[in-house]
């Protein structure tokens, strides 16, 4: 095996990260990889720690006498699992603040077996009004099963690092520190519907 002596250089070092505020292009569509295969014990635990008593969830011989014949994956599990498949590739240590979700739809189940693919489209951004080297994205997150078939939706308000504050250290709000002044839902702005 050979050493490497200390004046070698060692190479780069690569930290894993999202994007920055700046890094975010309106219209850009990502893919996120690996799916998750939903299981069994996923729902059970899942439902078991949120207090989700729900019997589709929970009962198969009550949930195959339901319209569905098996149980329902828990849709709260759902919505996690396809915003949480985001955060690497877009807001993992780049991310000041969620702000808010929207317009969550389940247009379609999912059940034990089931993959979740998830992508997000970006559809606005715009520089805070109130907190210095911040801006907040609005990105639109969909879930597909195996088939293709859209099995969630939702639209999620992220505040988000400028890279240049970002590399200064925090940026404290114009404020005064807590909840971003910007509120939990952001007006509309160029390039949103």
């Amino acid at each position: 095996m050979a050493r490497v002596s200390d004046s070698e250089d060692p190479g780069r070092e690569i930290v894993q990260r999202g994007l920055y505020f700046d890094e975010f292009e309106v219209g850009d569509r990502y893919v996120h990889r690996p799916g998750r295969t939903v299981t069994e014990a996923d729902n059970m635990l899942f439902s078991a720690l949120t207090m989700n008593t729900q019997a589709l969830h929970l009962d198969a011989a009550y949930s195959a006498t339901q319209p569905f014949g098996q149980r329902l994956m828990n849709s709260m599990w759902t919505l996690a699992t396809m915003v949480g498949a985001s955060v690497t590739q877009l807001t993992q240590g780049t991310l000041v603040a969620q702000l808010g979700l929207s317009d969550i739809a389940f247009p379609h189940p999912m059940f034990a077996g089931d993959t979740l693919y998830t992508e997000t489209t970006i559809e606005s951004k715009r520089l805070s009004s109130s907190r210095p080297g911040q801006g907040l994205v609005t990105m639109r997150h969909t879930g597909r099963n195996q088939d293709g078939v859209v099995v969630a939706t939702a639209t999620r308000v992220a505040l988000m690092w400028c890279a240049d504050a970002h590399a200064d250290g925090p940026v404290p709000a114009a404020d005064g520190p807590g909840a971003p002044a910007d509120g939990p839902v952001p007006e509309p702005v160029e390039g949103s519907s």
